[in-house]
């Protein structure tokens, strides 16, 4: 374990490690701090991320300790060359697309996330983290992405509550704020799938009802629900890369190795709804479980008879019945399609990125271009839903303007 940074002023005794991977965490102490409710943070998931091609050259944990006691963890992800075409939207990709032709390395940004690959961040702590604890993490951050020559920083998709003690810290170190896309997440209580219809609005209500028939009236279409799926693995990757080929951003697209090891583990628990015309898998949705808490993570389709079968909305009706039927009291879906979604019932959960350059001409650069720029790529996404003019840069995280 190498040490990052010693408390300088020495007394309150914390200090901060950089660990190599899951596996150099306690597993005690991960499942102690990750939030219960949310599947994302499963430490089998990480361990699956780790070893599979998502994307990162590399990973790591920052732990901050006080004695023996572990006070706070960050999960770090190391891009040496991040594909900025490949994060981008599709009409900021015809815009790059000359120079990814003429001039590909100026495209390629050594780049460090800071929370959950995969999902929402947090730093991991018994409570909301201390001022010290803040500072110390913030700094360790920053020294790990100067020895790795990471320039770009960015603490990815937090929340306003779970960056609010960081605020302070970020803003001494240069970060800036900017609103990222928002999660989506239903809430859920019901005692039945149909208990959840009839509480929907009429139009949605009137919607649903329609889509189900639609899908129950194509011959040979079904839906299954499995534990295992390895014999369909080929199938799984094949119909989640014809939703890729469609996707505005690729960040994290997941391979058949991580499908591998999630399907040979218990934590965390996963099912996937599937959908058969005949013997032909069409579509599926891959579902994690943990406590209270489900998430709808990934998502395949045939693209023949996806959209007259309603293949997207009839995979997610089925995961939002076995959510219920598990007892969960909510379901989050991943941050596309977001009409759908709100018909669905789904909330907008509001996340933010925190960013910075270690340098400072490229700092100013970022911060000047990258709020208009994603701004505008947020409004696209999210059409008539979109958010108010966004806070200052002095206001508030919270602020939903």
């Amino acid at each position: 374990m190498t040490t990052v940074e010693q408390d300088a002023v020495g007394t309150s005794g914390y200090r901060v490690e950089l660990l190599p991977g899951i596996d150099s965490l306690p597993r005690a102490a991960w499942e102690e701090l990750a939030p219960g409710d949310d599947p994302m943070w499963s430490r089998g998931l990480f361990s699956a991320m780790e070893h599979s091609r998502l994307g990162p050259d590399g990973y790591a944990y920052l732990v901050v300790r006080r004695g023996a006691a572990v006070a706070a963890v960050l999960p770090l992800c190391l891009f040496r060359e991040l594909r900025l075409d490949q994060v981008v939207g599709s009409r900021e990709r015809r815009l790059l697309a000359p120079l990814a032709r003429v001039l590909p390395r100026l495209l390629r940004v050594p780049m460090l996330f800071c929370g959950n690959l995969l999902g929402q961040g947090h730093v991991l702590a018994p409570g909301p983290p201390g001022e010290e604890v803040c500072r110390l993490l913030v700094s360790a951050v920053l020294d790990v992405a100067r020895a790795e020559r990471l320039g770009t920083v960015v603490f990815k998709d937090f929340a306003p509550d779970e960056l609010d003690p960081l605020r302070t810290a970020l803003e001494q170190a240069g970060f800036f704020f900017v609103r990222s896309l928002p999660d989506t997440r239903l809430r859920l209580g019901q005692a039945s799938f149909e208990e959840y219809l009839t509480a929907l609005p009429a139009k949605p209500r009137r919607n649903a009802r329609s889509k189900i028939r639609a899908f129950r009236a194509r011959p040979g279409l079904r839906l299954e629900v499995l534990d295992d799926f390895d014999h369909l693995l080929p199938e799984l990757l094949g119909l989640y890369q014809q939703v890729m080929a469609r996707a505005e951003q690729t960040l994290d697209v997941i391979d058949a190795s991580f499908l591998a090891d999630v399907q040979g583990r218990d934590d965390p628990r996963r099912r996937l709804v599937a959908c058969f015309e005949d013997d032909r898998l069409v579509a599926f949705l891959l579902c994690f479980f943990a406590g209270s808490g489900a998430t709808g993570a990934r998502i395949g389709l045939d693209y023949r008879i996806a959209h007259d079968a309603r293949l997207y909305h009839n995979v997610h009706y089925e995961a939002i019945r076995l959510a219920i039927a598990s007892g969960c009291r909510h379901i989050r879906f991943a941050q596309t399609a977001y009409q759908p979604k709100l018909e669905l019932g789904c909330d907008l959960v509001e996340q933010w990125y925190a960013m910075t350059h270690l340098r400072p001409l490229p700092r100013a650069a970022l911060r000047r271009l990258l709020p208009p720029a994603l701004s505008a790529a947020l409004d696209r996404a999210l059409g008539p839903h979109a958010p108010g003019r966004p806070p200052t840069e002095k206001g508030s995280a919270r602020a939903t303007g």
